[in-house]
């Protein structure tokens, strides 16, 4: 089960609260089971809509392009998918838009494949060296406190923010699990 470990707060609840309140009005993701609430809080919300994106560097375009058409974009994703942006991010710097990033962390606490775990290790390294600024929420309680001080400053600055929320908080998957899937 991909279940929180020890915890009872609904992070992805006040993160969408968060969103919505900053006005956010599109949401692109790759489906991740660590995003997966908040994923269906933001497309059940009549206010948001939701972009499903085959490949995370799409969600730049989309940031971009929802930007100049005057909307705020939040892109979800697993820290695997920071890998596929990393070009990508060159042109938010260079066209000083803003960016919202939330990322599910993998490869950290209790991860059961190793494939997943070097790019864990190396996300934070390699947002921050992107220009990106880097939040990290170890517990439940910090995830939506931090998107929304991410959110205030990639917007209020015209540049890229990310939050990284800890396997803790997500939740960690087993080996037998997936075998069962």
């Amino acid at each position: 089960m991909n279940a929180p470990l020890a915890t009872a707060f609904d992070w992805p609840l006040a993160t969408h609260q968060a969103l919505s309140r900053l006005g956010f009005g599109v949401v692109g993701f790759v489906p991740d089971a660590g995003h997966k609430r908040l994923i269906e809080l933001c497309q059940a919300d009549a206010r948001m809509r939701t972009v499903v994106m085959s490949t995370e560097e799409e969600g730049i375009g989309l940031a971009a392009g929802a930007w100049l058409g005057g909307r705020k974009t939040a892109l979800l994703m697993q820290s695997s998918g920071v890998g596929n942006i990393v070009n990508a991010l060159g042109m938010v710097s260079e066209c000083r838009f803003p960016l919202l990033l939330l990322v599910t962390m993998r490869g950290e606490y209790g991860e059961f494949n190793p494939w997943q775990v070097p790019m864990g290790r190396a996300t934070g390294a390699v947002l921050r060296e992107m220009g990106v600024a880097v939040q990290e929420a170890h517990t439940a309680a910090e995830v939506a406190a931090h998107a929304d001080a991410a959110a205030r400053l990639a917007f209020g600055g015209y540049c890229a923010a990310a939050v990284l929320i800890s396997q803790r908080v997500i939740g960690i998957k087993s080996f037998q699990e997936q075998a069962e899937q």
